[in-house]
Parts: C-alpha cells; sequence; structure tokens
C-alpha cells in the first residue's frame, strides 16, 4: 500500500472523543418522542450518519420528531459537549502527517459550527480551520460516498490519492464506496469491529499505529 497524498479525518470519534455523551443524550431527544431505543443500538445502527439522516430513519418507522428535531439538536451542542476531549494520541497523527508534508482535511457528517465548537474546545481547530467539509454540502451524507468524494475534489486529490480515517460504520462504508482506503478505528469500547471489518475497513486500535499504516514513520 502505497503512502497516500490526502488524509481525510471524520471528526466525531476520531478527533474529537463526542460518541458515547452525544449518543446518550440523542437516546433522551428519540424517547422523548416515543422512539424507545438504546446507547448500544444506536451506537451499531446510526453512528456516523447526518443527523437529518438518523430523523429520516427513525421516522420511517412511524415515529414523528418534529421539523425542529436536528435544530434542537444543534442547539444543545454547546452544552453536551462542554467537556470535550480529544481522542488520545491524535495530536501525535496530526504532527506526523504534518512532518510528511501530507494534505489533509475534515469531512463529518456534522455541520461546521459543531466542528468548530468541539475542534475549538479541544485545541485542534487551528490545524483544520480552514478544511472542513461537512454532509450539509452534499446531497447525500454518509454512508453514501458524495461527502469524500466533494472533500477530495475541493482539496484537489482524486479518490485513489486518498485514504479516510473514521470510526463508524457508516463512514467506513462511505469511504470505501468513494474509491478510497479506510482506516477505521476501534480504540473505542464500543467499537462495532465485525460491522467496520465488514465494511471494508482497515482496523486499528490505538491512534499511535496510524503513522505506520500511513507509511509516514
Amino acid at each position: 500500500m502505497a503512502r497516500p497524498d490526502l488524509v481525510i479525518f471524520d471528526c466525531d470519534g476520531v478527533l474529537v472523543d463526542t460518541e458515547t455523551v452525544g449518543n446518550h443524550h440523542l437516546v433522551k431527544m428519540l424517547g422523548g418522542a416515543g422512539f424507545q431505543t438504546t446507547f448500544a443500538e444506536l451506537r451499531s445502527t446510526y453512528t456516523g450518519m447526518p443527523m437529518r439522516a438518523v430523523q429520516e430513519k427513525v421516522e420511517a418507522q412511524g415515529y414523528s420528531l418534529g421539523d425542529d428535531f436536528v435544530e434542537r439538536w444543534y442547539k444543545a451542542i454547546p452544552v453536551i459537549f462542554e467537556n470535550v476531549e480529544a481522542i488520545p494520541h491524535i495530536g501525535e497523527v496530526i504532527s506526523a502527517v504534518q512532518n510528511a508534508k501530507l494534505a489533509y482535511c475534515v469531512a463529518s457528517s456534522a455541520n461546521v459550527e459543531k466542528m468548530h465548537i468541539t475542534l475549538g474546545k479541544t485545541g485542534l481547530i487551528d490545524h483544520f480551520g480552514k478544511v472542513l467539509y461537512s454532509a450539509s454540502m452534499v446531497a447525500r451524507g454518509k454512508p453514501f460516498p458524495d461527502l469524500f468524494l466533494y472533500a477530495a475534489k475541493e482539496m484537489g486529490y482524486a479518490p485513489s490519492q486518498a485514504v479516510v480515517v473514521e470510526d463508524s460504520v457508516a463512514g467506513t462504508k462511505a469511504g470505501v464506496a468513494a474509491g478510497m482506503r479506510v482506516f477505521s478505528y476501534c480504540g473505542d469500547e464500543h467499537a462495532d469491529h465485525e460491522g467496520l471489518s465488514a465494511a471494508g475497513g482497515i482496523l486499528f486500535d490505538d491512534m499511535r499505529k496510524l503513522p505506520v499504516l500511513l507509511e509516514i514513520a
């Protein structure tokens, strides 16, 4: 496997540790609308999807979340992620990518405002402030390839020159569908190892291993 020219990072669960607290809050929001689910079910079924896609999937099962569901989610973000932290050792990965002079960006299901909040609280925004791509910029979010293809095009690279760093099954599927190699982080205790592998991801459980996989260490 050759060294890539572009590294596309997912945000939640890859750069910032938001998945646990975020999904616990989402369980409560969905429960308030009558859709009873569990943290484990959310992690395995909805992680990595844009919130609008989560709403569509839930409402397709006969529930109404309200026209303001996505808006309410984003309004709560500053409180939900007040104490968010960076994923362990991600700073070392970013430094290695920079030292190797690889291009890099973020492509997330979250909107840009949320990324500014979470990356800002963890001190990572200075690395990514000008290269943030959101599912709101494309017609279809993950697991479709649109976002990763859009990010690569905006960065000036072909899909074959890019790799994706993901933690969700939906994101892994999206990266593979885009024709990119996907390194799927499974260091979270709730990670779906079987799902990530079945989706075509190259699994790794410690960010310190990623520079070696990228052939920059």
